[in-house]
């Protein structure tokens, strides 16, 4: 589902949803344009929640926004992401800057939280404070995003290339291969 950074989710994303719920697809969501005047990825994920009646997830947090957008951190990850070169097609990965860490801690937390639902391996590990791996949060978001219970949210500017191969990685990652879907 790919929604417009400015816009929201628009008459058209409601009925591209409403054909998705009829022949139940799982779906992530991708906030484009991030680097237009007057993107906010926050009140398209309340949009999603409110309009739509879906459990959006964030799994990016922006690094900027409209002119200023650069990339993406990385919750599972906890990277920074950013995208160089004419078309995006560097990506390097570093440490997140200290003004996005506190954020996207409390970001991680409530992704993990939501996740959890779906795997009780993931339940004992937040309980029992143990390290929470990569491979158990993707695992876990796959389930409650094939479930339909979940809906991952990604953020980029398709235009400029920048945060696109993440989104596909989350497609390979999260959504059905032919073999997982029942016609």
């Amino acid at each position: 589902l790919v929604l417009c950074a400015v816009g929201g989710v628009q008459s058209q994303s409601i009925t591209v949803d409403r054909q998705m719920k009829r022949y139940h697809v799982p779906r992530l969501a991708f906030v484009n344009k991030m680097d237009r005047t007057g993107a906010d990825p926050h009140r398209c994920v309340r949009d999603l929640k409110e309009k739509l009646d879906a459990d959006a997830i964030l799994m990016q947090l922006p690094i900027g926004k409209e002119d200023k957008f650069q990339g993406v951190v990385d919750l599972i990850a906890m990277k920074a992401v950013y995208f160089k070169g004419e078309n995006g097609e560097e990506i390097i990965r570093e440490a997140i800057p200290a003004e996005f860490l506190e954020e996207a801690k409390g970001k991680r937390d409530e992704m993990i939280d939501a996740a959890s639902a779906f795997s009780d391996e993931l339940t004992e590990a937040v309980l029992e404070e143990r390290d929470v791996t990569e491979e158990m949060i993707v695992d876990a978001l796959r389930k409650g995003t094939l479930a339909r219970k979940l809906t991952p949210v990604l953020m980029g500017s398709a235009y400029k290339n920048k945060a696109v191969q993440p989104l596909l990685d989350a497609v390979t990652s999260f959504l059905p291969c032919p073999s997982d879907v029942v016609n």
